[in-house]
């Protein structure tokens, strides 16, 4: 029975990057127009998030050729999701980012689906369970308004590399067989945040309520950093290329979240996707 999970999931897996990563990104979906729109007029909230501090280093991307390594700076990061509480203390002090002022260039028609009104969360959600039905734009609004980011691509992996005993635990087959079986419950978005048991960073629910984003997420089919920003023709690439180039063609819970990266737009709400929040930091040795 496990045998055919897996296999079933491998499948799915597969297909949907064979679907999606052929697809060319004709625009750039994140421009630097339309970043300069988010941050204009928000006024700042104060939460109290406590964040964790990362201490960097390098990794191997999950689609990378052998020699092919990201050097990832020290960051802080959220130790939890941004909750439903805390996006509606954002919306009270940003009125343009409640549902019935949403701007389309921001947003499709589904922005905060459940909400019961533009002032009130779904009926029975708790306060500290996960926001979503959240846009790219909005988590990049709220991140601003709280003085923060939103994490890289390579930051988000680099610290979901982690199980609860080491930094990298991607070797470990039990590693993405758990996180598959998380992705497989239903309605796990509904439930509060810090209830499952932190990695070895101190980091919550990386996996167990909901898809994130990243600030790059649409990034990840050029061969080229992350981080850089830009995007070129010649960088892109197609699924046979991208599925063989692989890092680890057995990692499920990567081809997973990378399969869904490659099929959304930063204007798409999903019920099972927020986001964390992200900060620069500087250590300054004695």
């Amino acid at each position: 029975m496990l045998v055919m999970k897996k296999s079933f999931v491998s499948t799915i897996v597969l297909t949907t990057v064979l679907l999606f990563a052929c697809k060319r990104q004709a625009e750039q979906i994140v421009s630097d127009v339309k970043q300069n729109l988010v941050s204009n007029e928000l006024h700042p909230i104060e939460v109290n998030t406590k964040m964790v501090y990362i201490p960097g280093g390098e990794y191997k991307p999950f689609y990378s050729s052998d020699s092919d390594r990201v050097f990832v700076q020290s960051f802080l990061i959220d130790e939890r999701p941004v909750t439903n509480q805390e996006f509606l203390k954002f919306v009270e002090a940003n009125p343009q980012w409640r549902r019935s002022n949403m701007k389309r260039i921001y947003s499709d028609s589904v922005y905060l689906r459940d909400w019961v009104g533009d002032l009130e969360i779904p009926k029975g959600a708790l306060l500290d369970a996960p926001v979503t039905f959240v846009s790219w734009f909005a988590a990049k609004a709220f991140a601003q308004s709280v003085g923060k980011r939103m994490p890289t691509l390579d930051e988000w992996e680099f610290v979901a590399m982690a199980d609860a005993e080491v930094p990298n635990a991607r070797e470990k087959k039990k590693y993405s067989d758990d996180i598959i079986d998380l992705y497989m419950q239903k309605d796990r978005q509904y439930k509060s945040v810090k209830l499952s048991p932190p990695n070895y960073w101190g980091v919550y629910n990386m996996f167990d309520l909901i898809w994130e984003w990243t600030d790059d997420f649409n990034s990840i089919l050029t061969t080229g950093d992350s981080r850089a920003g830009e995007y070129d023709d010649k960088n892109m690439f197609c699924a046979a290329g991208g599925a063989t180039s692989a890092t680890d063609i057995l990692n499920y819970a990567a081809f997973m979240r990378f399969a869904l990266r490659a099929s959304i737009k930063a204007n798409y709400n999903i019920a099972n996707l927020g986001f964390r929040c992200a900060k620069d930091t500087i250590v300054v040795s004695p």
